[in-house]
């Protein structure tokens, strides 16, 4: 999924379930993309901004089925409330 989000990163965020941060992306784009001519650290940015969005969507999923798994079976052994 990263590779997907690095080389075309509207594609890889709807795949991602991310159709708002796609939309987004592709305004980047076109933004990067006029003002890439003049400073082109900026052609990165709608590829940064896909990667680190699927990034966080995955870290978000993690921590819910985490906490889930909390809920469902209780906290893990030896553990100690502050």
């Amino acid at each position: 999924m990263y590779v997907l989000a690095a080389l075309l990163p509207p594609i890889g965020l709807l795949l991602n379930g991310q159709p708002f941060s796609a939309i987004f992306n592709l305004v980047l784009i076109v933004f990067c993309a006029v003002f890439g001519l003049f400073f082109h650290v900026l052609l990165l940015v709608p590829s940064a901004h896909a990667v680190i969005a699927v990034h966080m969507k995955r870290e978000d999923r993690r921590h819910r089925e985490m906490v889930e798994a909390i809920r469902r079976h209780g906290p893990p052994p030896g553990y100690r409330a502050p």
